[in-house]
């Protein structure tokens, strides 16, 4: 499955599709409900320099996301890598992350039609 189809299917878990959203209480924005760690560990990774205030920009936050997977989710499975995007770097081994992967493969289901 391709990356991009995974993260049309997070943003609508995540958020609904809302661009600014706000959750977490307050620690998680945009349409991936993206924390702060993630754009600074993306920016450790990269050499890039996304600002956490713009993660509510879509485009932005999907790139974010990208190399935050491509990273921590190189060849791994698709559940893998959206377990990681909902439980960090080893969310693909907790098993606390498995309610959200339910959620995300409902979703799949709704977009990957036969």
């Amino acid at each position: 499955m391709s990356l991009d189809i995974l993260i049309a299917a997070l943003i609508a878990v995540e958020s609904g599709g809302r661009d600014t959203a706000i959750g977490d209480g307050g620690r998680a924005i945009g349409p991936l409900q993206i924390h702060k760690s993630v754009v600074q560990d993306v920016n450790r990774l990269t050499g890039a320099s996304y600002q956490w205030n713009r993660m509510t920009n879509r485009a932005e936050a999907i790139s974010v996301c990208k190399a935050y997977l491509t990273h921590y989710g190189k060849g791994k499975s698709t559940e893998a890598q959206a377990r990681i995007w909902n439980g960090g770097p080893a969310g693909n081994r907790k098993s606390a992350t498995l309610p959200y992967w339910s959620k995300v493969t409902k979703q799949l289901n709704k977009e990957v039609k036969p």
